[in-house]
């Protein structure tokens, strides 16, 4: 069972903006949809600190190799703006979104399945 999200009603829009122009493939953008789909969305000033956000910096470990990354998630575009970014449509970036501390997310990458967990979140209020 996945678990719950919760996404901001900001958020949510930019990402079904940048889906309708991104030349994702359609798995892709099943797959984000899904997510979407069963969120629960919230006005900006009601995500809660600890939810992973676009803008967010995620610490996560990778549950498989026990490896931890620290990235911030971010619109394609806006990937050279950081130098530790992780694009939203990648796998990893739209398994992160709408986590928050301490859960845990199952996801289907080309090497089989792999486990994260969000270790910790600084939020980044726009």
């Amino acid at each position: 069972m996945q678990p719950n999200i919760i996404i901001s009603t900001a958020d949510l829009a930019e990402l079904e903006y940048q889906l309708e122009r991104a030349k994702l493939p359609a798995d892709t953008v099943r797959a984000i949809e899904n997510e979407l789909d069963r969120a629960t969305i919230v006005a900006c000033k009601d995500l809660p600190e600890n939810v992973v956000a676009i803008g967010s910096k995620v610490t996560f470990k990778i549950l498989d190799s026990q490896k931890i990354f620290t990235k911030t998630l971010c619109l394609p575009h806006d990937t050279i703006k950081y130098e530790d970014s992780i694009s939203v449509f990648a796998p990893i970036g739209s398994a992160l979104i709408g986590l928050s501390t301490g859960q845990c997310i199952t996801w289907q990458t080309q090497r089989g399945e792999q486990s994260v967990e969000i270790i910790n979140v600084e939020s980044n209020k726009r």
